[in-house]
């Protein structure tokens, strides 16, 4: 655990997958859409699984009667829509519900579909939730409505029991505040298929020059070298936002929202990325997070590079051994730096009701004990990854997991992973827009100036320069 100083004023170093954050990534939109999005209609009514409702917050009362005395109202909305993750987070809040009668949380299932479009009204409607789940992306855009609560002292105080990792923390600190409790991490490494490798003679690659020459050997017959995202998507932002990392090129926009992107090692990026697409199956321009692990899974490529789902299905999908799922750290550039892509997911509070805040600070603390931390990340083994120290710790409710204890060696490679974690927009200071350039996936369509207009590396870069500088003005 270190010394921290709460709220950090300054932010000095970056820390999302589908989710996974996959599904959430690709809908990202930019801040300037705002003014449009406010005017949209409120939604419509539904039960506690249903989108977004009018009856969702109980800002209005803030406590309901009961036998036993008043009962807080606490409303989180969260857009894990998967039937397993919504069952689990159900469990959690069940458990805390009945251990502290005096409180009541109550989850509703949104999609980040209406993020941007529905959310915003509801919130300044009055009937937005009590707590949101977010990435740093859409905590600057819903910080702008003015209704985002620092958490300065509920995350000090996690901190001072538990240990955040900062690289989970720093999106969501400036301004002089925290805007969010970080919740789960999401990293992205190579994953390899181990007997495809010992087969062909190949260690695992450490290096670009090593995993080029590791996909084109491995690319023979009806078998690819590598299987990547090339399509307009986030699930391509997120691959090539690896390669920017690793070539030592993570700064494409700062605090003061200039753009830096036409630089020399983002030129070998892209270079280095349309190189191995020629390993990649054909139509990868249409890829985005599930095509590159069904043909990791059906033995049709031998790498890919991804977060951490591909544990849970490995077995079943490819009928191999857990042994031969391989995992290493993202191979890095002559001169460049080790790390990848990492998402913080956090939750923002909403509410200034101070009976509230005492709830929801109790529900926190539930929330990261380690003996019921580790079963709220499990809602899907793998992915979603620990941020705090003694959630990941020997122990910990993390390592019960079937999954996780099967493939435990992965998964210490995945945090491990996590502490190299970066992220585009957050890496120099915080960008207030870059929404501007993550909604629109410029990152994807500067790879579509190469593979689809026939620019080179240098001239296709240039032409990304040019589109987030307009972006962003």
């Amino acid at each position: 655990m270190d010394s921290r100083t709460w709220p950090c004023q300054q932010y000095n170093k970056c820390g999302e997958g589908e989710t996974s954050m996959s599904r959430k990534s690709w809908l990202i939109a930019g801040s300037t859409l705002l003014a449009a999005q406010m005017a949209l209609a409120g939604c419509s009514d539904g039960t506690s699984n249903d989108k977004v409702s009018p009856s969702a917050s109980s800002a209005a009362s803030g406590t309901a009667g009961s036998g036993s005395g008043e009962v807080t109202q606490i409303t989180l909305w969260h857009m894990e829509e998967p039937p397993n993750r919504v069952e689990r987070f159900n469990e959690i809040i069940d458990q805390f519900n009945a251990a502290n009668p005096d409180i009541k949380v109550t989850a509703q299932v949104q999609s980040w579909n209406d993020a941007y479009t529905k959310f915003p009204a509801a919130i300044q409607s009055g009937n937005g939730p009590d707590l949101l789940f977010t990435i740093p992306d859409y905590t600057t855009v819903i910080k702008q409505l003015g209704v985002v609560q620092p958490v300065d002292d509920i995350v000090k105080s996690l901190d001072e029991k538990h240990g955040f990792l900062e690289a989970a923390v720093t999106p969501y600190q400036y301004d002089d505040h925290v805007w969010a409790v970080p919740a789960y991490g999401m990293v992205q490494v190579l994953w390899y298929r181990k007997d495809l490798l010992d087969a062909a003679g190949i260690t695992p690659p450490k290096t670009w020059d090593e995993l080029a020459e590791a996909a084109d050997k491995l690319t023979t017959g009806s078998q690819y070298g590598i299987a990547l995202p090339a399509s307009k998507s986030m699930a391509t932002d997120q691959v090539l936002y690896s390669f920017l990392v690793t070539a030592g090129a993570k700064n494409i926009i700062d605090g003061n929202n200039l753009i830096t992107f036409n630089s020399e090692n983002i030129v070998k990026a892209y270079e280095m990325y349309a190189k191995l697409l020629k390993d990649s199956p054909a139509d990868s321009n249409t890829y985005t997070w599930g095509e590159p692990q069904a043909q990791f899974n059906a033995g049709t490529a031998a790498m890919a590079i991804e977060k951490g789902q591909y544990l849970s299905t490995f077995e079943e999908e490819s009928g191999r051994p857990s042994t031969d799922l391989g995992i290493t750290t993202m191979p890095v550039a002559d001169g460049g730096e080790e790390g990848s892509i990492y998402y913080s997911n956090a939750i923002m509070m909403l509410t200034d009701d101070s009976a509230k805040q005492a709830a929801i600070a109790k529900f926190f603390d539930y929330l990261y004990d380690p003996s019921n931390y580790g079963n709220f990340l499990n809602a899907e083994p793998g992915l979603f990854l620990p941020v705090t120290e003694d959630g990941a710790a020997e122990g910990s409710s993390f390592w019960s997991d079937p999954v996780i204890a099967k493939y435990k060696d992965q998964v210490q490679v995945l945090l491990d992973a996590s502490k190299n974690g970066q992220l585009f927009g957050f890496t120099n200071g915080v960008a207030s827009k870059i929404g501007q350039i993550s909604g629109p996936n410029y990152l994807a369509q500067t790879l579509e100036q190469i593979t689809s207009k026939g620019a080179s590396a240098a001239e296709a870069v240039d032409w990304g320069q040019n589109q987030m500088e307009n972006a962003v003005k």
